[in-house]
């Protein structure tokens, strides 16, 4: 893992996530099998892989929807076994998934605060509208997302905006790892551009350190740091992004399949 100690080094070995031989069995399929990976703060790290890699699987132990068979979690330099989302939340790790879970017909700011309102101070506990609406506008601001009112409805945005709403709620809740669960799928390319400037925005201001679940190499290799190919539940390749190539990738996997293939065929 020559990678993974490059990127500790760089990072002047401050890593905000490690996972060391995750392994994870649902009965008799093996979904992961000895995953390691680092993540250093403020770096962006991408993770690719077809459907049945893994990734998914990955994610749901990063953020305590399961937990791993085998294997140590480190968060901040802590052995952490994430017991459940709102353990994995405390500790300061959000995922956005593809569905992005939000609730079409109410507003942004509403969507920003969603279980987790502001109330007024009093024995009646009324939601604190004028301060929520200041919040997620300020919040919104900060990042860089550009919206014409925070009480228009979620369904009046368009994808890319929906996803900005998101990650943006996300990163007000003081998420110091932010899982984004393949972002960029089914955008268009302004779209999609959108996206890809707000995660360089925020990786700009620093304190976040993400991991980028994706499909698209290419767009993976412009976005991260770092990148990890998985493949059938193990990490096939590691590599910072500057010193590989969608062409690269491509070969790899290749010849992974071109393995399977053959052995199958026996």
């Amino acid at each position: 893992m020559e990678a993974s100690q490059a990127a500790s080094q760089a990072t002047g070995d401050a890593l905000a996530l490690r996972g060391d031989n995750l392994v994870k069995r649902f009965g008799a399929v093996t979904a992961l099998d000895g995953v390691s990976f680092t993540l250093g703060r403020g770096e962006i790290l991408g993770i690719l892989g077809d459907n049945g890699a893994g990734k998914s699987t990955l994610v749901k132990i990063l953020t305590g929807f399961h937990q791993q068979t085998s294997g140590t979690l480190h968060v901040d330099g802590e052995e952490i076994l994430l017991r459940s989302v709102d353990h994995a939340r405390a500790l300061g790790i959000e995922c956005v998934y593809q569905d992005l879970a939000l609730a079409n017909s109410l507003s942004i700011y509403h969507n920003m605060f969603l279980n987790r309102e502001i109330v007024r101070r009093g024995p009646f506990r009324l939601l604190d509208h004028k301060q929520m609406r200041a919040r997620a506008a300020q919040c919104l601001d900060d990042i860089g997302v550009h919206v014409p009112s925070v009480d228009l409805p979620v369904e009046r945005l368009s994808g890319g905006q929906r996803q900005a709403i998101a990650v943006a709620r996300a990163v007000y809740s003081n998420a110091k790892i932010l899982l984004l669960d393949e972002p960029l799928a089914a955008m268009g390319a302004r779209e999609a551009a959108l996206i890809i400037d707000l995660i360089m925005r925020l990786k700009e201001k620093g304190g976040l350190s993400i991991i980028i679940i994706m499909h698209n190499y290419a767009q993976t290799l412009d976005i991260a740091d770092r990148i990890l190919l998985m493949q059938r539940g193990r990490v096939t390749y590691e590599q910072r992004s500057a010193n590989t190539s969608v062409a690269e990738l491509m070969d790899i996997v290749r010849r992974e399949y071109r393995a399977m293939r053959d052995t199958l065929a026996r």
